[in-house]
């Protein structure tokens, strides 16, 4: 599948959404919003190692494959190189280096590039990762800013460029109502990704 059509084509991709348990027939309604009414965050999610992380699908220009990279000498160790994309000079970040991800990476052809749309950037930066998975969309009670995210492996990820969690149901509607079976999302700061390099 080319990344590169994907958001071309999002209003057509089945995208996950955060359910709420049904209530009991004839149970008093509880005090809360409306699915409705509560705001939703579409992202771009990914994988780095062993952990799942996703940015605000707001910040991605477009997901790549790796090409051809040039190494440009004297560089620290978490910037590749550049790479010619459509004729535009992209910067590629191996965030890797900088978070502490362990284990080895796939192979070049299997990675993906995520480049961002920030046009106050001087050149175009791109991220190198894993593999890119889904574009999702949540209603921010799924969201987590206050939450502790020790018990994840990456603990460069959690300290350095985590803006919070997300909270993604792995099972049914009872999972997500009763906290079991979840898989933790790391939502990341792009900013905070970006000025580990400086």
């Amino acid at each position: 599948m080319s990344w590169r059509s994907m958001f071309e084509i999002e209003s057509h991709m089945e995208v996950q959404e955060s359910t709420e348990p049904t209530d009991e027939p004839g149970a008093p309604r509880a005090e809360e919003p409306a699915k409705e009414d509560l705001e939703t965050r579409q992202v771009v999610e990914f994988r780095l190692g062993e952990d799942y992380c996703a940015i605000d699908i707001g910040e991605v220009d477009s997901i790549v494959e790796i090409k051809k990279v040039t190494r440009i000498p004297r560089t620290p160790d978490s910037i590749d190189g550049v790479m010619d994309l459509r004729g535009e000079t992209t910067a590629i970040i191996d965030p890797r280096t900088f978070l502490g991800v362990e284990g080895e990476s796939p192979d070049a052809d299997e990675q993906n590039v995520l480049v961002l749309d920030r046009p106050d950037d001087k050149q175009k930066i791109g991220i190198r990762v894993d593999e890119v998975r889904e574009v999702a969309t949540y209603t921010e009670d799924r969201i987590d800013t206050d939450d502790d995210l020790s018990n994840l492996d990456t603990q460069g990820i959690s300290e350095r460029v985590s803006r919070g969690i997300i909270r993604k149901s792995n099972g049914g509607e009872d999972d997500a109502a009763d906290g079991d079976d979840l898989n933790l999302v790391v939502w990341v700061d792009i900013d905070a990704v970006i000025g580990q390099l400086k």
